[in-house]
């Protein structure tokens, strides 16, 4: 195995295209490539590679996706200078947890998206 890049499923492509904009990430590739009905985006920050579908691009293939927003599932993103990055989005998204020392050496927050899916983000002391 050489990586692993989640395909979350949303509502709204470009709300959330603009909600993973404010955490840095670029946009890298988008279906259809140009226009304003996009059914699929791929995001990318460092290391990280997130996919974005929509619920109705999917049709009537895979029913066992639930087409709930959010869900049990959060993503646990690494990444350097934990600090600067929670000061520079904590006053546009939605914390869910500020930034606090764990019992394992790391240090979180954890926010939720735009579409109810939660990220935390750690940082190995």
């Amino acid at each position: 195995m050489e990586s692993l890049s989640p395909n979350i499923f949303v509502k709204d492509i470009n709300e959330t295209i603009n909600f993973y904009k404010l955490l840095g990430f670029d946009l890298v590739m988008t279906v259809p490539d140009t226009g304003s009905d996009l059914v699929w985006a791929m995001m990318m920050k460092g290391g990280v590679t997130m996919m974005f579908q929509t619920f109705n691009s999917l049709g009537d293939e895979l029913p066992e996706i639930n087409r709930n927003n959010g869900g049990s599932l959060l993503l646990y993103i690494k990444l350097d200078n934990i600090t600067t990055y929670f000061e520079s989005i904590k006053d546009h998204v939605k914390v869910l947890k500020g930034l606090e020392k764990t019992f394992y050496g790391a240090t979180e927050f954890s926010i939720a998206d735009n579409n109810n899916y939660v990220l935390t983000f750690a940082e190995d002391e």
